[in-house]
C-alpha cells in the first residue's frame, strides 16, 4: 500500500512494516513475519524497486513479529540490520520478553492474530546472526529516508521510533497500536505484550514532541492525524492523565 510518495506499507492491520524510499534506495522499517517476505517483494515491485535496492533494515524492537525476514535479507543479500543496543540480544534470540497481556482479552481477535502469525511463518522466525546497534538520537542520514532514532523504552528496553522528517512520518513499532490484537479495539491505544506499561506511557512524551503527521504502528492501520493526537488518545485509552 502506498501511503504517499516514498512511503509504503507491507502487510496489513494485523502485522505491518514500512518502506522509506528515495533516490538512494529503500530502508525497511521492521521485518514483520518470515512469511511476509513475498509481500515485501511485491511491494518493492509496485514501487519499481527490487530487493537489490534495499539498503538497510531498521528494527523498532527485537520481538519475533518484527524481525521475521530480517535475517533472510542480511544473510542472502548482505543487508545490514539495525536495532537499539538494549534489544540486540532479543533480536539475536538470546533473551525473551517478560510481557503482560493486559485486560479485556477477547477470543476472536486473539485467535485471528495467532492464526495469521502462524500462516505467515510466525513459528519459524530466524533470529539475527548479526546486528548493528543504534542509540537514541542517532541520525542515519546515509540511509534512504534519512531516519532519526528516537528512544521509546517500555514495550521493550530498546524500543525505538524511526522518524523520517523528510516524509513527515514516524514508525513506532509497538509503542502504541491502532488495532489491539487481543481485543480488536480500533484507534490509538497502548500495545499488548508490553514489558513495562508505565514506562511505555511515559515515553510517549518524546513521540508527541516530534509533531509528525504519519504515525505508523506495527499493528493497526496507519494514522495520519499527527503524533500529538495519537498520544492523547493512547493515554485516554489507558486511563492515564494527559499532559
Amino acid at each position: 500500500m502506498e501511503l504517499q510518495p516514498g512511503l509504503r506499507r507491507v502487510g496489513n492491520e494485523i502485522v505491518a512494516c514500512y518502506l522509506l524510499i528515495d533516490d538512494r534506495g529503500v530502508t525497511v522499517v521492521d521485518a514483520g513475519l518470515a512469511g511476509q517476505y513475498d509481500e515485501l517483494l511485491d511491494e518493492l515491485a509496485a514501487a519499481g524497486r527490487t530487493v537489490d535496492d534495499v539498503r538497510a533494515v531498521v528494527l523498532t524492537h527485537g520481538d519475533t513479529d518484527h524481525i521475521g525476514f530480517a535475517e533472510r535479507l542480511r544473510r542472502d543479500h548482505g543487508v545490514p540490520v539495525y536495532v537499539h543496543a538494549a534489544d540486540a540480544a532479543r533480536a539475536r534470540g538470546e533473551s525473551k520478553p517478560s510481557a503482560s497481556f493486559g485486560r479485556g482479552i477477547r477470543p476472536w481477535p486473539l485467535v485471528r492474530f495467532f492464526a495469521y502469525a502462524m500462516s505467515r511463518g510466525g513459528m519459524r522466525t530466524e533470529y539475527l546472526g548479526e546486528v548493528r546497534t543504534v542509540a537514541d538520537g542517532d541520525r542515519l542520514d546515509h540511509l534512504p529516508g534519512s531516519p532519526v532514532i528516537v528512544g521509546l523504552p517500555g514495550h521493550s528496553p530498546g524500543s525505538i521510533a524511526v522518524h523520517s522528517p523528510e516524509l513527515d512520518a514516524v514508525c513506532v513499532g509497538d509503542a502504541l497500536t491502532t488495532r489491539h490484537v487481543l481485543t480488536g479495539r480500533r484507534g490509538p491505544a497502548p500495545a499488548p505484550f508490553t514489558d513495562e506499561p508505565d514506562v511505555a506511557l511515559e515515553s510517549l512524551d518524546r513521540l508527541a514532541a516530534l509533531d509528525a503527521t504519519w504515525v505508523l504502528p506495527g499493528h493497526g492501520t496507519p494514522w495520519n492525524h499527527g503524533t500529538r493526537e495519537a498520544v492523547r488518545l493512547v493515554r485516554e485509552a489507558a486511563g492515564a492523565r494527559v499532559h
